[in-house]
């Protein structure tokens, strides 16, 4: 019998009784076209402003953050994008299975703008290879994210 997946973020999905599908995509490659949700994926960006907070950003995966824009959203000067060795210490979360969902502090999050006019949008489920299908406004919801244009254009 196949094990069943439980990260924190599913945990935390399923206490705040949101409706998800959870999908192991060990067979699909980032940005492999061949998904019929691939336009839906989502990546999770962890930065750093100059006053050392930490900030969330979920974009679009075909997209570019707009590190000006991102810095604007989040009241900074300037925002640079985390170190991959800093991830796992600040959030939980490894490179490739970082969630915006049951980090272990709750980080002022952002969605991109244009992503909520979409019914539904995939995210990490905080492991490598596996996502969550959900609604974008249940997410913000869960993440007490804010939505800004933050992607290149």
């Amino acid at each position: 019998m196949a094990k069943k997946i439980k990260t924190n973020a599913l945990r935390l999905l399923d206490k705040h009784r949101v409706n998800y599908e959870a999908k192991d995509s060990t067979n699909l490659k980032a940005g492999d076209m061949s998904d019929p949700d691939a336009s839906l994926i989502h990546k999770t960006l962890v930065t750093r402003g100059i006053s050392n907070e930490l900030y969330v950003f979920i974009i679009p995966l075909s997209s570019e953050l707009d590190l000006k824009k991102a810095a604007k959203a989040a009241g900074e000067k300037k925002i640079l994008m985390l170190a991959e060795k800093e991830l796992l210490p600040n959030t939980g979360y490894i490179k490739g299975g970082c969630s915006p969902i049951g980090m272990k502090k709750q980080y002022k999050s952002f969605l991109e703008a244009s992503s909520l006019s979409m019914e539904q949008i995939i995210v990490s489920g905080g492991k490598v290879n596996f996502r969550v299908k959900l609604k974008p406004q249940d997410l913000m919801q869960i993440i007490n994210a804010k939505e800004f244009d933050v992607i290149q254009l």
